[in-house]
């Protein structure tokens, strides 16, 4: 272990408020890893709370770890050291279990890589059972984890709060029968999935015939979810300014969105929506005051909770809010965003046209966004960012020159309002490719292919820098027809991602390697009857519920 390692660590560690250290001696050792930077990572609520959560425990020591950096990669590769964690500098092999928590589908090839600097082997059926058990959590974890289940021993479905303990429990209860054993016992908790106790049949044209499980598992794997979401408060838990969110602290209003858009997975897999109480999240901002002056709220749609106003006149600090809804954005909290120092403030039409927006039950209309831009920029905020997608289903040239036509009416009021304060701002569009989803109504439609997105995005990046003030980001649809394969993919797809991390990264060249069909998966449209791969996992939504929907839409 080198000393460059361990320096980089400990200066980390110097600049976190809130850091958990316990001795390891008698405890179960648990590494929380997130598939990413520290940068990321440490952006995450979830990853910080089931740290927190699991180090309430007298029995467990939950310590961090991350991808490193490239040059820590490089450093580890040189000196042949084996991956540490953040808060001890121990081996992360030398944990009893290893837990990632995984929220993005581009960061599953960061999995084998973080197992490959640990010395653990990547593939499960090759770890003995001295190896730990590596066990994955997360968003990723309850939609479909089916292309990670060649890695993965043990995946829990559902909200880590509601499950993590009984994990814990059974471990604790069986580890002495060795690995298999104990695998086959938490296959009993509801919400826990080990993939090897299922086998999958497939049809010649490679969609599934069958998912067959054995030794007692269930054939369906119901989601876990918090009843009293007021029993766990989803806060920061440690500060840094080494991460995106600097120094701020985050607190989650509620989980779920009852606008039920039909391209979000937030609006189905984490059904049903529940709000936190508005003073429990007072108390849990008065309690971080002792770190920070600044609150950020996070839900899917903070402008719908319906306590916003008491909060923002509640909390005394500076906030800030992850989303907003064009038709609930309220005076009270512009105004408090306003006298927080806010200089931008976003929000999602996601589609140009009234027709389109209709037909992903995004049902704000043209007047809705106006009427936010007017307000917003009104209340001394000049700067305005719209989030729009592409390749949505049955989107038309039309729909993409309406981008363009309501970006050219919210500039009319910038202008106009500008004008009279003598203070011009910007516009930002942010323009990002639509990938079908698991568990929404748009989960059988087909992905727009690379060339037609490329497309679409020359002709928008094209027209808007014609007009003034007005900036375009976007994604690169590249990337996001890879999260399509991996969003919708089945078991084989492990093989596409084990491939692409031998070839440091480079899909193109891992699909020709195998000759992976990548468009059966990224740009088919299935079939209602089909099975698809995460048709074992209950999230709560009844699939009757999704196909009326889906026609609904298509109609």
């Amino acid at each position: 272990m080198t000393w460059k390692l361990i320096e980089k660590q400990k200066r980390l560690l110097k600049d976190e408020r809130g850091t958990i250290y316990k001795d390891h001696h008698g405890r179960i050792k648990v590494a929380i890893i997130y598939p990413n930077t520290y940068y990321v990572g440490m952006s995450n609520l979830g990853f910080q709370n089931i740290y927190y959560y699991l180090n309430q425990r007298d029995d467990i020591v939950c310590e961090r770890a991350f991808l490193p950096d490239e040059d820590e990669i490089d450093e580890y590769k040189r000196t042949e050291t084996s991956l540490i964690s953040l808060e001890s500098q121990t081996r992360i092999k030398d944990f009893d279990i290893v837990a990632f928590s995984v929220s993005f589908e581009n960061d599953y090839i960061n999995i084998l890589k973080i197992l490959g600097l640990a010395g653990i082997p990547y593939k499960k059926t090759e770890r003995s059972e001295k190896e730990p058990l590596v066990v994955m959590g997360g968003v990723c974890a309850f939609f479909n984890p089916e292309p990670l289940t060649d890695f993965i021993d043990l995946i829990a479905v559902g909200e880590g709060e509601e499950i993590i303990n009984e994990i814990m429990d059974k471990y604790k209860e069986e580890m002495e029968k060795g690995k298999r054993e104990t695998l086959k016992r938490m296959a009993q908790i509801d919400g826990c999935y080990v993939p090897e106790l299922y086998d999958i049949d497939y049809n010649e044209d490679g969609t599934i015939r069958a998912m067959i499980s054995k030794d007692g598992a269930p054939e369906r794997i119901k989601k876990r979810w918090i009843k009293d979401i007021d029993k766990y408060i989803a806060k920061t838990r440690v500060f840094t300014h080494n991460t995106e969110f600097e120094n701020m602290l985050l607190v989650e209003v509620g989980r779920g969105c009852g606008r039920a858009c039909r391209f979000c997975l937030e609006g189905y897999a984490y059904r049903p929506l529940r709000y936190r109480k508005a003073d429990k999240v007072l108390a849990a901002v008065a309690e971080g005051e002792k770190f920070t002056k600044r609150t950020g709220f996070v839900g899917a749609a903070v402008s719908d909770y319906p306590y916003i106003n008491e909060i923002c006149i509640g909390s005394s600090k500076e906030i800030s809010v992850s989303s907003l809804r064009a038709d609930s954005v309220s005076e009270v909290l512009i105004k408090r965003l306003s006298e927080s120092g806010h200089k931008t403030i976003a929000i999602a039409p996601e589609a140009g046209s009234e027709r389109l927006r209709r037909v992903i039950k995004k049902d704000i209309t043209e007047a809705d966004i106006l009427k936010a831009a007017r307000l917003i920029l009104s209340n001394n905020i000049p700067n305005l960012k719209l989030y729009f997608m592409i390749g949505l289903p049955t989107e038309t040239d039309e729909d993409i020159n309406a981008i363009i036509d309501i970006t050219k009416k919210v500039k009319e009021i910038l202008l106009e309002i500008g004008r009279k304060k003598g203070q011009l701002g910007r516009i930002t569009l942010s323009i990002s490719s639509f990938v079908p989803k698991p568990h929404t109504p748009f989960q059988w439609c087909k992905m727009d292919d690379v060339d037609s997105l490329n497309r679409k995005l020359k002709f928008l990046k094209k027209n808007i820098s014609k007009i003034d003030n007005v900036f375009i980001t976007t994604d690169v649809p590249k990337w996001a027809y890879i999260q399509g394969i991996l969003s919708r993919g089945n078991r084989r797809v492990g093989n596409l991602i084990e491939s692409a991390y031998k070839s440091d990264g480079y899909w193109k060249r891992a699909m020709r390697e195998t000759a992976f069909n990548s468009d059966f998966y990224a740009v088919r449209e299935r079939q209602l009857d089909e099975m698809l791969p995460w048709s074992f996992i209950d999230v709560g939504v009844k699939k009757e519920l999704l196909i009326k929907e889906y026609k609904e839409a298509m109609a």
